[in-house]
């Protein structure tokens, strides 16, 4: 229902992670942009051209570098698939960030104007930012370079909420770019780049999806300037958005990039203990002419070989998400085809 409202706008879910069941609704959403509805007969299908930003927490509280997203969120990789971007907020103790954020919030409580608080922080930062200027942008600088304030050159105004509204709608409206053909190249050279790299079994599919995705980024980051023709420059921004959200993605707890990781896959401790597992369990299923095992079977069977980990349902339900095992039932599971592995 909130997608149907939400027609031709912006559908904002917090506790994404908490919705359950009804993950699944979403998928035709997200993938035909309409929503099939079937009531006393009567079968429709109302249109749903919604963008969705999500927000998750991680189970248990903690995000756990050592785990991919999927496991972290505990959600299906045909959910997670169908967004263009995914980033991980992790709570890392930064000094400037900490002033501002802290003295926003005493701001509040005590009265005064946030403007002051602007003030404040930029007095900290004049001398290492005084021979810097707003307007005197870098061509060569990096996305981030650029996004970065110099509080202390000049003061900040920010934009009202209510002129923002109103300039998002009229872009939205006015506003619908084309790819120029330099731009065209920059985004596909970048795609194949990813084919390239990920041509292993193991490495995470790279498909027209992850394409459409950038081409649909590269005439937002157009249409946010009210531009006709999306650039090669905005096609710059796209890839290096693009690398920041696969980077946070593929790194793992030691910071090293480990691109047989995968949004929904396992993490790189668990990787060779599943193998190991089903290898054994499609041995025991041979042996008992029956693929179907319940999870305290399958408990005995990880003992009896020597695996153990901290949380057996969680790699449960790794497996399943990875396919190699299919639930059949309440704590039941079916054994899928070798061709898996």
């Amino acid at each position: 229902g909130a997608l149907i409202l939400a027609d031709q706008g912006c559908c904002c879910i917090d506790e994404f992670d908490k919705m359950g069941n009804q993950h699944q609704a979403l998928l035709e959403a997200m993938e035909q942009q309409s929503i099939s509805i079937a009531k006393a007969g009567v079968l429709c299908s109302l249109p749903a051209r919604a963008s969705i930003l999500a927000a998750a927490n991680p189970t248990g509280g903690h995000y756990n570098k050592a785990k991919t997203v999927s496991e972290n969120l505990k959600m299906s990789s045909a959910l997670l698939s169908r967004f263009d971007l995914v980033f991980i907020l992790l709570d890392k103790p930064d000094e400037d960030m900490d002033c501002m954020l802290s003295e926003h919030v005493m701001s509040l409580h005590a009265g005064t104007n946030r403007n002051n608080v602007l003030v404040g922080t930029a007095r900290r930062n004049r001398e290492a930012t005084q021979s810097q200027s707003i307007l005197a942008l870098d061509e060569e600088q990096s996305l981030v370079e650029r996004l970065k304030v110099n509080l202390g050159t000049e003061a900040l105004d920010p934009v009202p909420c209510q002129l923002l509204r109103k300039y998002i709608g009229y872009a939205r409206k006015y506003a619908h770019p084309k790819l120029s053909r330099e731009a065209a190249d920059v985004l596909q050279k970048f795609y194949l780049e990813m084919r390239k790299h990920r041509q292993s079994a193991d490495c995470t599919p790279i498909t027209t999806r992850q394409l459409e995705s950038l081409i649909r980024l590269t005439e937002a980051r157009a249409r946010l300037e009210l531009r006709e023709i999306a650039t090669a420059r905005d096609a710059s921004d796209v890839v290096e958005i693009m690398k920041f959200s696969m980077y946070e993605t593929f790194s793992d707890e030691l910071g090293v990039l480990d691109f047989q990781r995968s949004q929904h896959g396992s993490g790189m401790s668990q990787r060779g203990q599943a193998k190991r597992f089903i290898a054994e369990l499609s041995r025991v299923a041979d042996h008992n002419a029956s693929p179907l095992f319940t999870v305290s079977s399958m408990k005995d069977v990880a003992k009896r070989i020597g695996i153990n980990v901290q949380n057996f349902d969680d790699f449960i339900f790794s497996l399943n998400n990875q396919n190699f095992l299919l639930k059949k039932g309440p704590r039941t599971y079916q054994l899928q085809t070798a061709s898996c592995l």
